[in-house]
């Protein structure tokens, strides 16, 4: 077995302190998001995903950011998948946009919401021709045999819709996350990392330092 106790590294790039927090905490992500993009990192909308079974047994994926904004965050994904099972059962859910590169994560908890059909089917159109078929072949966390089995069928839904528009699947759609607390960590020299958390309330957002 590899031996992983002593890997590590010292994180040096910058502190956060409390005079710079903005009252909302979507105009930090904002910027944090903007500073990743700026930095060319892969994937910067990646989001780990985690939701909880009927069992009470945590489960995480990486999706993609979609969209954002005072409502929530917003991702897409077929509504027979292990996680929208899931959501059906507990609507609670937690992401994570890991940022290791800028020393950063953002950590997101809430609750989701289905989204409606006409804001589905602008999403689905305005994805590539190949993504929306692909939606189409895969029926997300079912047991497949081999590769094959959906080189194919890409191939026959390709074939079907290669003229005209692919029509949006029943089974697609998506969720907007309406955020109730969001964390910005910040990794420090010496472990002495900065925590920020902020909570929803009715008198606004609620502003929190954490120990590292």
């Amino acid at each position: 077995m590899m031996d992983v106790a002593d890997l590590r590294r010292e994180y040096t790039q910058g502190g956060l302190r409390r005079a710079d927090l903005p009252d909302a905490p979507l105009v930090l992500f904002e910027k944090w998001l903007a500073q990743a993009c700026e930095a060319r990192l892969s994937d910067p909308t990646a989001m780990v995903v985690a939701t909880v079974d009927a069992d009470g047994q945590p489960w995480q994926r990486t999706v993609l950011l979609k969209h954002y904004d005072e409502q929530g965050m917003v991702f897409y994904t077929n509504m027979g998948s292990r996680k929208a099972h899931q959501l059906d059962h507990n609507p609670r859910i937690s992401l994570l946009f890991p940022w290791h590169t800028l020393d950063r994560q953002v950590h997101v908890t809430g609750r989701v919401e289905k989204l409606g059909t006409v804001e589905v089917l602008k999403y689905f159109h305005s994805r590539p021709k190949d993504s929306q078929i692909a939606a189409w072949v895969s029926q997300q966390s079912s047991r497949i045999s081999t590769r094959g089995v959906l080189e194919a069928k890409f191939l026959e839904i390709k074939q079907k819709f290669a003229k005209g528009e692919v029509p949006l699947p029943s089974f697609w759609g998506g969720y907007r996350v309406v955020i109730d607390t969001v964390e910005f960590w910040q990794g420090g020299e010496h472990r002495l990392h900065d925590r920020f958390f902020y909570s929803r309330s009715e008198r606004g957002w609620q502003i929190e330092r954490l120990a590292p």
